[in-house]
């Protein structure tokens, strides 16, 4: 008999299938990119990724503690404890930023101001993405965080590796040194993913009418970040037609 973790990898599988066509993530695995294309897009990535990043830990504690509010002491508990490992993360991409734009700068003699870049606004996605996570968080299902949580770190499983391969192929080795927050997480996220996916087979004994919304919540959360990374490409296509 198929369980309800089965069945909502089995709804989520046909969505992460779809990854790969998504016209941000075949723009920036595509053969022959620009690398001064590429490396615009890993300074847009990390500037803006800031504010996606920097909210997170206090996302994952505030959903934990409304799961323990509405009985789901031990999903809350785990989400509580995972919260803590989000720590200071936006800091990594604060210094990538500042990494990036100095390495801009001496290979292409262009110069950005860092600064600048990490005050700016955030873009449609980010507000869908930021609000995905609120309204969870608010709402009559805090527990679907678990869902954020197992598909963007998911993402970071599925396709991290390929873009720092990317990468590393189109602007050196060297650029690697610059890009810590993507390292780590494509590391650390491989263990975060298995712990969120027994995060979610405990919730669904509890709540096993929830699988809908799961999977819901999990495609928006996708759908917005992947939304996101193409931004961030036609950013850098932008910035470039601009000073070229």
């Amino acid at each position: 008999m198929e369980t309800k973790l089965e069945l909502y990898e089995q709804h989520m599988s046909g969505v992460r299938a779809r990854i790969d066509a998504h016209s941000g993530v075949r723009g920036l695995l595509r053969t022959g990119i620009p690398p001064e294309l590429l490396h615009r897009f890993l300074i847009e990535y990390c500037s803006l990724g800031v504010q996606m990043t920097a909210p997170v830990e206090g996302w994952i504690k505030r959903a934990g503690l409304r799961c323990r509010e509405i009985g789901l002491t031990k999903v809350g508990d785990r989400l509580v404890k995972h919260a803590e490992h989000e720590a200071g993360h936006d800091r990594l991409f604060v210094d990538d930023t500042r990494s990036l734009v100095a390495a801009y700068s001496k290979r292409y003699q262009k110069e950005l101001d860092a600064t600048r870049l990490l005050a700016r606004p955030c873009t449609p996605a980010m507000h869908r993405y930021i609000q995905l996570h609120e309204q969870t968080i608010a709402g009559d299902a805090p527990f679907a965080q678990v869902a954020i949580e197992l598909e963007i770190e998911g993402l970071s499983v599925l396709l991290g590796p390929r873009l720092l391969e990317q990468f590393r192929v189109v602007l050196g080795q060297e650029i690697l040194d610059c890009l810590t927050f993507l390292q780590e997480h494509v590391q650390l996220d491989v263990g975060h993913t298995a712990l969120n996916r027994k995060m979610l087979g405990y919730l669904l004994e509890e709540r096993p009418g929830a699988v809908s919304h799961l999977v819901e919540t999990g495609t928006a959360a996708l759908a917005a970040y992947l939304d996101f990374l193409g931004e961030c490409l036609s950013r850098a296509e932008e910035g470039l037609s601009s000073t070229s």
